[in-house]
């Protein structure tokens, strides 16, 4: 890849918006150095890396990296002999603590089985060096201060610093109280000089103290004397304060030595956490742009939905959808200034470099980018005066360094292309240096103003023309990019509704050539067909999805009729072994009376027992309710006709006759669904009269319908979608359903996981499961509600 690509991509300012979410210097380090990787694999890897750590921040909210500082070179120091500060110490023990959090952490979310895979390897790599962070922490506090409590000698020797220094203080306070230090001393205070207590005597009274003159006023007025009474005082404070100084370098040592042996463990934890931290770098910035893992292949394919320009507002860029590499490998676009053909271009490229960064991208899931050798770029104006080079020769210069280097694996974007020179000669250029980088395999977005290549889609095979739609009643761009129709420049509308006189409109008309006027009506006509193609589309789209919806929700039905009846089966099986049982247990109980009667009789049982015994028994046949059964009213015959409007009596359900498939079956379509159904099945009702109805017929939900026993989730970014399933799964539970559908789709698979794993941890999901091959496979999750 080359630096200049970056620049005027602008990759460089996304790196500067990434820096920011670093937690750390080694994040920020790692930050700055990002570059795109050509290596498939690697960039596989990468963006996993990443979604992994989105996953992470979203189940839990942040990662806990406090503490982490760069101490590399500390460590070095340390292992070549060199003895750390106090504050260096506490950095170290910072970093270990930093590690030992982060290993706890992850372990964590292991147990709590959430499916993750590179953070775990690398918290296992990280040492826990307890001893170590222990030993320092007591020694040190935050502050960088060695404690009292790091060695038994500092102890002693600051308790002896603390009892002279009092003593010190009380000779001078004494002094200080007297009659005369009025009189004497500029000011009744103690002060330090040299590191050595002292008074402030005025210069008249300095043979009244004796002692020690360490310095003295700006104006000379004012000595600062050691009376003699405290030399010997402050001189065993002094000697205290060396062995102090000496006791502290020592304990320094020991620690700088115990860091020095554990060196290779804590570069190494140091490795680990900025790996992490660098993850968690991306999956911020990646929550900051709303964007989402693509899926990464190898084949020049890219598919991008709804992509917006990292680096302008959310809400003032419309996005577009860019495809490239399936039925052609080039798009021109064509169409006037200011239109947003240059944003769709970089967008393109920008997307694709950050793509294999390891960065997500602001799409819609299931997008895909692919992984290109290189990425090229002819945009914007570089002319340069002191090169003698006008705006054409740079541009050349530019396009005649990617013609030496372009192969398949690249992915060209020429914004411009020919221009500044003779349209004539630009266009002819325009076309020749497109058809080479055609021909070389590789992947072209050209946007120019020439009408010449507006018909180069048309010729070859492989290439399409795409332009950015004009409002012309609003006389403003609207940004969206319309592929498979070419762009025109709309010059006449625009200057006949700013107030340009219609004759003069008709002059200019007049001018250009019929083949170009008709290429103009062309153009329009394809931009008004594909708007109405478009709408019509979304209207069939929601109208399909509401019929399978319809569709679902009535398998659903049938599927909970059926399992509600096997229960109530079950419950009456039951509740006929528990009355058989009771009646087994009479039994026992009668023939047990019956032999103790032939005992104690010695068997002359009279006749009126036996009648009695008898009765028991017979009392002990369980008694059923029969259940009410509704006679069936046999069907009068009827010939039935297509069009009749039937009843399904199996499943009491209405509907109309289609067709008859054999000689005792119908068709017949029941809502939008259609069965074949026996004969005997059918129960007539009416015969329509014979009228011809070419409406379509209309999907009608009932007065009482609330909630969808399914949720649709494809098109929707991934916090929206996640929002609107634990809504869902409330308004699911209100209305009573024991079980709901979520569509998610299959695409990357982000979609998928997110959602299984908040239905993981809902408190109202009892389990979970993939639809099966005619629910949906592994794009619907099945969900039993408590």
């Amino acid at each position: 890849m080359q630096q200049k690509v970056f620049h005027v991509l602008e990759f460089e300012k996304v790196k500067e918006q990434l820096v920011k979410h670093a937690s750390s210097s080694l994040g920020k380090e790692k930050a700055k150095a990002l570059i795109p990787s050509s290596h498939y694999e690697e960039v596989i890897t990468a963006q996993e890396e990443t979604d992994e750590a989105a996953k992470v921040l979203r189940l839990k909210g942040n990662a806990p990296l406090g503490g982490l500082v760069d101490v590399r070179a500390t460590v070095k120091r340390a292992k070549i002999g060199g003895l750390l500060s106090a504050s260096e110490l506490i950095e170290v023990a910072g970093t270990l603590y930093a590690g030992r959090n982060m290993k706890r952490f992850i372990e964590k979310m292991v147990e709590e089985d959430i499916e993750l895979h590179h953070l775990p390897e690398l918290a296992e790599k990280i040492v826990l060096l307890i001893d170590l962070e222990k030993n320092i922490s007591q020694c040190i506090d935050d502050n960088g201060y060695v404690l009292d409590s790091a060695s038994d000698t500092l102890k002693g020797i600051r308790q002896q610093l603390r009892t002279t220094e009092a003593r010190v203080r009380d000779k001078l306070e004494s002094m200080i109280r007297s009659s005369s230090a009025t009189k004497m001393l500029s000011d009744a205070i103690i002060t330090i000089r040299n590191d050595r207590f002292v008074l402030p005597v005025k210069q008249e009274y300095r043979g009244s103290y004796g002692g020690i003159v360490h310095d003295q006023s700006s104006s000379g007025a004012t000595l600062f004397i050691e009376p003699q009474v405290i030399v010997d005082l402050n001189n065993i404070l002094q000697q205290a304060k060396v062995k102090e100084k000496v006791e502290i370098e020592r304990i320094l040592r020991l620690l700088s030595e115990e860091v020095a042996e554990n060196s290779q463990d804590i570069l190494q934890n140091v490795y680990c956490l900025a790996e992490m931290d660098f993850m968690f770098t991306k999956a911020r910035y990646a929550k900051q742009i709303k964007g989402i893992k693509p899926a990464v292949n190898n084949t020049g394919v890219v598919r991008m939905f709804k992509a917006r320009h990292p680096l302008l507002p959310e809400d003032e860029v419309v996005p577009n959808d860019i495809e490239l590499g399936t039925d052609f490998t080039t798009i021109v676009i064509t169409g006037p200034n200011t239109g947003g053909k240059t944003v769709a271009l970089k967008t393109l490229g920008l997307c694709t470099l950050m793509a294999q960064a390891g960065l997500q991208i602001p799409v819609l899931d299931g997008s895909e980018i692919a992984v290109f050798d290189a990425v090229y770029a002819d945009i914007g104006d570089e002319q340069s005066i002191e090169q003698s080079l006008s705006t054409f020769s740079s541009h050349m210069v530019n396009i005649v360094d990617i013609l030496d280097k372009v192969d398949e694996k690249s992915l060209v974007l020429f914004d411009e292309l020919g221009a500044g020179t003779d349209p004539q000669e630009g266009a002819a250029l325009a076309i020749s240096i497109l058809d080479e980088v055609y021909n070389r395999g590789a992947r072209v977005v050209a946007t120019t103003h020439y009408p010449e290549l507006k018909a180069y889609g048309y010729n070859r095979t492989g290439v399409i023309n795409a332009s950015v739609e004009f409002d012309i009643t609003t006389l403003s761009p609207t940004y969206k990019l319309l592929i498979g129709v070419p762009g025109r420049s709309n010059a006449f509308e625009i200057s006949k509704r700013l107030g340009l006189q219609e004759h003069v409109i008709n002059m200019a008309r007049a001018q250009m050539s019929d083949e170009r006027n008709e290429v103009d009506t062309m153009i329009a006509s394809l931009e008004t067909s594909k708007k109405s193609a478009e709408h019509e589309m979304i209207e069939a789209e929601k109208i399909r999805k509401e019929a399978e919806q319809l569709h679902y929700e009535l398998q659903q039905q049938i599927i909970e009729f059926n399992q509600e009846r096997d229960a109530l089966y079950e419950k009456a099986e039951r509740k006929a072994e528990e009355k058989v049982e009771e009646a087994r247990q009479e039994a026992e109980k009668i023939i047990h009376e019956l032999r103790k009667l032939r005992k104690d009789h010695n068997a002359q049982v009279k006749e009126h027992e036996l009648i009695d015994a008898r009765k028991r028994l017979e009392d002990a046949i369980p008694a059923f309710e029969k259940s009410k059964k509704v006679e069936k009213k046999e069907p009068a015959k009827q010939s039935f006709l297509p069009g009749d409007e039937v009843k399904v009596i199996s499943f009491d359900q209405k509907g109309h006759l289609i067709e008859k498939v054999s000689e005792n079956e119908w068709q017949v379509q029941m809502g939008i669904m259609k069965m074949k159904v026996k004969e005997k099945d059918l129960q007539y009702i009416k015969r329509p009269k014979q009228e011809v109805h070419e409406r379509p017929l209309a999907t009608v939900k009932g007065k009482d319908y609330h909630v969808s026993l399914e949720l649709d989730l494809r098109g929707e970014r991934f916090e929206n979608a996640l929002l609107k399933v634990e809504k869902y799964l409330d308004d699911a539970v209100l209305a009573g359903y024991p079980r709901v559908s979520i569509i998610h789709g299959k695409g990357t698979g982000a979609l998928r996981t997110g959602v299984k794993e908040l239905l993981k941890s809902h408190r109202s999901v009892k389990n979970t499961r993939f639809g099966e091959a005619g629910e949906g496979g592994s794009g619907v999750t099945i969900v039993e509600l408590k």
